[in-house]
C-alpha cells in the first residue's frame, strides 16, 4: 500500500498529505539555495542576478493582479486597482521604503473604494 491522499479515511489525513507534499516538494530547493546563497558575495553578479529576477516576477503578479484579476478583485473597476497600486506605491517611498506602509496603504485604498462603490 503506497502512501496517497486516499490512503486513510482520517479527517485529518488530507492535511497532513497535503504538508507532506508541499514539504517535500519546495523544502529541498531552499536548502539548496541556503547552501548555494551563502557562498556567494553580497555584491556578486550571481546575487544581482537571482535579485532582478526574483523583483520581476514580483512585478508580474502585481500587473497581472492590477490588469487581468480574477475572484472578487475582478469585480473592483480598473482605476480603483491602479489607484491602490499607485498610492501604496507612494506610501511606500514616503515611509522610507517601508514594505508594510505600502501594502497597508494599497490594501486601505482598495478596501476603502470598494466599500464605497458598494
Amino acid at each position: 500500500m503506497g502512501l496517497t491522499f486516499d490512503s486513510l479515511s482520517a479527517a485529518w489525513w488530507p492535511y497532513v498529505f497535503i504538508f507532506l507534499a508541499g514539504a517535500l516538494a519546495t523544502d529541498i530547493w531552499r536548502w539548496i539555495g541556503l547552501m548555494a546563497g551563502s557562498a556567494l558575495r553580497e555584491d556578486s553578479e550571481a546575487l544581482n542576478w537571482v535579485r532582478a529576477v526574483a523583483t520581476a516576477l514580483v512585478a508580474g503578479v502585481v500587473g497581472q493582479l492590477i490588469a487581468f484579476p480574477s475572484g472578487e478583485l475582478a469585480a473592483t473597476p480598473f482605476a480603483l486597482r491602479v489607484a491602490a497600486a499607485a498610492l501604496g506605491w507612494f506610501a511606500f517611498l514616503v515611509a522610507g521604503k517601508s514594505v508594510l506602509v505600502g501594502v497597508l496603504t494599497g490594501e486601505a485604498v482598495l478596501l476603502a473604494g470598494w466599500i464605497a462603490a458598494g
